[in-house]
Formats: C-alpha cells, sequence, structure tokens
C-alpha cells in the first residue's frame, strides 16, 4: 500500500463512516442559477456557481454537507480516495436516469500549489484544496433540471432532508422573485447597469509593478534563450480598492452574458467570492472517455472582421507564438501517455476566439485506463505549461522565487466531480477575488527566449480587461 493510499484510508476513516451519506434528488423546474447563488449568498450560505451558457448547463451548489480539503503533493490522489470511501458506504437514490440523474456532485477547487496559505493571506479561507458536497445541488443540462439533497450524519452536517426541502422551497421562491427584478444582461458587451467602479478609483496594489515585471521577464527570457528552460509564465496580481462595495452578482450576469463559451463560476467562503469565466479545460471526463485541450499563444481582437482575420494569421503564423504552444502540447502528451488507452491529438492548432483576446488551440481526446479517473488525472496534467512552464519543476521553483505573491487557486483546477466518475476541471483563469469593496485580479504570460516585456505587459492587460470590465470597466495598466 502506498503512502498516500494509507493516508486517505486514514482521510476517510475520519470522514466518511458505514451509511452515512444520503443523497436524494428529484427533478425540479428551471431556475436562474444565478438568483439561486444570489438568493443563498445574501442569507450568508457557503455556495458555489458553475454556469457554461454556451451549452445550456449549470450546476448550483449550496451549504456543505461535506467537504475533503487536502492539501500537499498528493491532494489529488488524497481527495479522489476519500470521496470514493464516502460514496462506498452511502445510499443514493434517484427520479432521473439519463444524463442528468442529479446525484451527489463535488465543487470546488485546488490551488496551484499545495500549500496551504497563512491567516492572513487573500486566500485563507479556500485553502490549498477544498471539494464540497453541498447539501443542495441544482443542476440543469439542457431543459432538465434536478435538485439533489445531500446529508451526512455526524460528518458536517446533520440537518434533517425535511429542513433543507424547506430551505429549497425558500430559496426557490426568493430566487424567482430575484430573477424577475434583474435586468437583462447587455448583450452588446457593456457592464450590468447595476455594477459601476465609482469614478474616483485607485490600484492599491500591484504585483509585480511594471518596472520589476519588465526585469523578471528579460530574466526570464534569458534563462530561455540559454537553454536553461523552455518556457515559465510569469503572472501579476493587481489589487483594486472602490468606497463601496462591489456588486459581485451583476459582475456574473455580465460575464455569462458576454463570454458564452466560457465557464462562468463562483465560490463564496467565509464573505468572499473568487470568480471569474474561464475558457481553459483541463479535462473533462465521460464514462472512461476525456477531452483536454491544449491552449497557448495569444493575440489581440480585431476592432472589424477584417482586421480580426489579419490578426488570427499572424498568430498561426507566428514562430515564437507557435514554439510556445509546442510546448504545452508535447507536455500534455507525455504525462496522459501512461494512463491512457488511446490518445488523439489534433495534427495543428486552430484559433479560439474570446472577446478580448485569441489563442491557438489543440483538441486532445482519448479513453483512460480503469485505474485512471479525473482527480488522476488532474494531478497529471496540472500546471500545464500554459500557466507554469516547462519543465514543470525548474519553472515552478523560478515562479516561487520571482513572482512576489501566492497564486492562491488562480490558475489551479476548479470544477466538479460526480458519483459515477465523470465530471469536469477548468483552469481557473480570467478571474479575481472580491471582497466587499476590494477585487484581487490576475493574469498570467508565458516567457519564451523572444519575449518582449511591454508586449507581455500589453497581453497582461487584455487578459485582465474581462474580469475590469465585469467589475464596471476599471481600466488597467494605465500608469
Amino acid at each position: 500500500m502506498t503512502v498516500t493510499d494509507q493516508r486517505s484510508r486514514r482521510v476517510a476513516r475520519r470522514q466518511a463512516g458505514p451509511g452515512r451519506l444520503r443523497s436524494t434528488s428529484r427533478e425540479v423546474d428551471p431556475i436562474d442559477p444565478i438568483a439561486v447563488f444570489a438568493v443563498a449568498s445574501a442569507r450568508g450560505l457557503e455556495a458555489a456557481l458553475w454556469l457554461q451558457p454556451a451549452a445550456d448547463r449549470s450546476i448550483v451548489g449550496v451549504g456543505r454537507a461535506w467537504a475533503v480539503e487536502e492539501g500537499g503533493g498528493d491532494r489529488f490522489e488524497a481527495s479522489a480516495h476519500a470521496w470514493r470511501s464516502l460514496l462506498a458506504d452511502g445510499l443514493v437514490s434517484s427520479e432521473r436516469r439519463g444524463p442528468t440523474e442529479g446525484g451527489p456532485i463535488l465543487l470546488g477547487g485546488l490551488g496551484f500549489t499545495g500549500r496551504t496559505p497563512e491567516a492572513d493571506d487573500p486566500w485563507a479561507a479556500f485553502g490549498s484544496a477544498s471539494l464540497v458536497l453541498p447539501s443542495l445541488t441544482v443542476r440543469r443540462d439542457g431543459p432538465a433540471s434536478t435538485l439533489a439533497i445531500a446529508t451526512t450524519m455526524g460528518l458536517g452536517s446533520d440537518a434533517d432532508p425535511g429542513e433543507l426541502e424547506g430551505l429549497w422551497d425558500a430559496l426557490a421562491g426568493d430566487a424567482d422573485a430575484d430573477a424577475d427584478r434583474a435586468s437583462a444582461p447587455d448583450v452588446t458587451g457593456h457592464p450590468a447597469t447595476s455594477t459601476t467602479w465609482p469614478a474616483r478609483r485607485s490600484v492599491a496594489v500591484e504585483r509585480p509593478d511594471r518596472a520589476e515585471w519588465d526585469r523578471t521577464v528579460g530574466m526570464f527570457a534569458g534563462a530561455v534563450g540559454r537553454g536553461r528552460i523552455d518556457k515559465v509564465v510569469l503572472a501579476r496580481r493587481v489589487t483594486y480598492r472602490a468606497p463601496g462595495d462591489l456588486d459581485v452578482i451583476a459582475a456574473l450576469r455580465h460575464l455569462a452574458a458576454s463570454a458564452p463559451e466560457s465557464t462562468t463560476f463562483a465560490f463564496v467562503r467565509d464573505g468572499t467570492t473568487f470568480l471569474g469565466a474561464t475558457p481553459e479545460r483541463l479535462v473533462q471526463t465521460r464514462g472512461r472517455s476525456f477531452e483536454t485541450v491544449a491552449i497557448a499563444g495569444s493575440a489581440p481582437r480585431g476592432s472589424d472582421p477584417a482586421e480580426d482575420a489579419r490578426l488570427a494569421r499572424l498568430l498561426l503564423a507566428s514562430e515564437k507564438e507557435r514554439e510556445e504552444h509546442a510546448v504545452v502540447v508535447d507536455t500534455l502528451r507525455a504525462g496522459l501517455s501512461p494512463i491512457v488507452e488511446t490518445l488523439q491529438v489534433a495534427d495543428s492548432p486552430a484559433i479560439l476566439p474570446l472577446r478580448h483576446v485569441q489563442h491557438l488551440v489543440t483538441p486532445i481526446t482519448g479513453t483512460l485506463r480503469d485505474e485512471a479517473g479525473l482527480l488522476s488525472l488532474g494531478g497529471r496534467l496540472h500546471p500545464t505549461p500554459a500557466v507554469g512552464g516547462a519543465p514543470r519543476e525548474l519553472a515552478l521553483e523560478l515562479i516561487a522565487d520571482q513572482e512576489g505573491f501566492d497564486r492562491g487557486w488562480y490558475a489551479g483546477p476548479i470544477g466538479w466531480l460526480g458519483a459515477d466518475g465523470d465530471g469536469e476541471l477548468m483552469v481557473a483563469l480570467r478571474c479575481g477575488l472580491v471582497t466587499g469593496p476590494e477585487a484581487i485580479l490576475f493574469a498570467g504570460c508565458g516567457i519564451v527566449a523572444d519575449s518582449d516585456p511591454a508586449r507581455e505587459w500589453e497581453e497582461s492587460r487584455l487578459k485582465l480587461r474581462t474580469m475590469t470590465t465585469a467589475l464596471g470597466g476599471l481600466a488597467v495598466g494605465d500608469r
């Protein structure tokens, strides 16, 4: 038995006893997922939102019946073992059978590293990993919606299922009223009208600042040019403060409307919301099949279709961007090979157009060996060179030495995992932490030998724009 297995069984004994999980599910009327998230958050309840408008899918979790919060380098496997142990001793029933059975699922994320944040760190409430089984889970896939109610006697939630049914009735009533009051998102891409930054706003902290950014990009590019490393990703953390509380719900509505092809997400912990709209999937599993994607290489969008097409052609022809992209593809292929039976990689990258930026993208699909699952896949793939670098360990050392802040869940895996093993992990990008009047936003750029500090700074501004626009149009990097 491995050390991971021994540790996981100790976790399982501590967190899961015989027959303690009870999960029931039934069909419910369709309901606005952001409205459910809004009213749950307003009541001070722990809440999670997972919204994919282009696919007409959503998940909302409310409350906490159980959670696995494992740190360290083996947190993926330890979390998977604890979840399987809980399910093995549980009783799960559902009125539905099919693509949306509505059974118990975990919602949450894992940090970029396995390090536990300090008590005064902005990420303290999120920990190095937190995968939560909500007390109430509402899941929609097309026209079908299900409500799952989970209890875990003595393991974190002793709530009676009848009480949870009553809570759902109250939340659903409030959510319907909230949805009726909410103005429709502006499909032209302008921020929702209820989201405004005051005229007097300030950048409180910028890490690294422009001078430090230029120095670090030059140092990383030099290391690549000397053959010490193939690529390293440098991130920025920008903190904004405003006199009044920021409107998280309006920001979520704007993100969902303006980036329907991305996954809009939000997780609430102790009054802080981690939210964003990420375009990058780490991995998705359906049965033994899996899908992932290599995303690396960026260019701005054009002001009109002709310029947009020209910029896309330049991106496809760019030796620097293609080199950065190839590193990601090769690393994913090598990481997946030991745990898959089949693997298909597209011959050449295509263009993924987003609102403010376009990327090179290569789809990768295949089938898993029997012993592999979503979290084991996630552990092998994370961090990809698109968010860390290559070789992985050396890139992570350089990031830890030079970046100047803890990434927390930024660029880490976030998502959901079902009782049947199906699930999805996205890479937490185009995102930020919001607490009252403060927003901490993140963006990163891949550095290779010919990276130019000014160009990379501009690319980071483009990536930050997703969140600054959603939060009311705050300008980025004006100084």
